[in-house]
């Protein structure tokens, strides 16, 4: 069978056809555009009309989701007019397929227990670090979703009280000092520039942390120690097998990945495996295809 699999981005929407064995046969990439939902529902009926071999459907999405009732619960304001839009029931009537919804990083968690750099593992904790901090906890290959879709969201477990003001409106949360914009942030204020003047990306700015640069230093110790942090919290609630560790900032892990299990060491209550992210850009689409999948070897149809 074949199931379509979307993940839905600030910016972009991958949308792309995966088999019961896990594989990707099918990809496309299109703009995100407001208003999202009824965008969404024009796309998808043109992508079926081509695929009528389509069986399912299964979203990943920015926000926290209701995932028994396909309900987008919260949004920031990346995606306007998404939040409390009923996705699976309004998607269900207008495709005639079955279709489920889950939040992007517990689709990308998804996707790395059951076919990644976790699987084998019964309780993972995977962390998306990009433009923001998500998480998605995989218990026994099922997303934890929590009563409101909140689980999991832990770049919004206060680190600092009374630090930045989050997306959320609160005041100290994890993904503003655990991010890609954290890292710029800090690039700005300590003003590290380019031969041009210009301030430089946060993959330069590991790369001249391990050149001995104090500054690009500083960011980075501060940058895995705070990480560190947050991977000790979960683990004293979660007491998980594994850590997985991806989003775009994982694709310089190989720069600062010693600063982050040195900072580890004397944090952790027991042993825990800490490993990059096998799925890069895919891990959303191919969690979310995943959601309508109950066994990647049968590709029993999840009804």
């Amino acid at each position: 069978m074949k199931v379509l699999g979307i993940d839905i981005g600030g910016t972009k929407i991958r949308m792309g056809i995966v088999d019961s064995n896990g594989q990707v046969v099918e990809d496309h990439k299109i703009p995100t555009e407001s208003p999202l939902y009824p965008y969404l529902e024009n796309k998808i009926i043109q992508f079926l009309k081509e695929h009528t071999h389509v069986q399912a459907i299964g979203i990943g999405t920015r926000g926290m989701v209701d995932a028994e009732n396909g309900v987008i619960t919260f949004e920031s304001g990346t995606l306007p007019g998404w939040q409390g839009t009923e996705v699976k029931a309004l998607l269900e009537k207008a495709t005639g397929l079955y279709v489920e919804v889950n939040n992007d990083a517990n689709c990308a968690g998804l996707a790395e227990a059951r076919l990644g750099s976790a699987r084998g593992y019964r309780r993972t904790v995977c962390l998306t670090i990009g433009t923001g901090l998500g998480g998605g906890f995989v218990i026994d290959g099922k997303i934890m979703n929590g009563t409101h879709g909140g689980a999991g969201e832990v770049g919004h477990m206060i680190l600092y009280p009374g630090g930045h003001i989050c997306s959320c409106g609160r005041p100290g949360c994890s993904e503003q000092y655990v991010s890609g914009t954290a890292l710029r942030r800090s690039i700005a204020e300590m003003n590290i520039v380019d031969e041009n003047n210009k301030l430089i990306t946060p993959n330069r700015m590991f790369e001249l942390a391990l050149e001995g640069h104090s500054d690009a230093l500083a960011i980075t110790k501060k940058f895995t120690n705070d990480l560190a942090i947050v991977i000790s919290s979960i683990q004293a609630v979660l007491d998980m097998d594994c850590v997985i560790i991806g989003g775009g900032v994982s694709e310089s892990a190989e720069s600062w990945w010693s600063f982050l299990l040195t900072a580890l060491e004397p944090l952790l209550l027991k042993p825990l495996e800490v490993k990059k992210a096998k799925f890069g850009n895919e891990a959303g689409m191919l969690g979310a295809a995943l959601l309508v999948l109950t066994d990647e070897k049968d590709g029993v149809f999840k009804k």
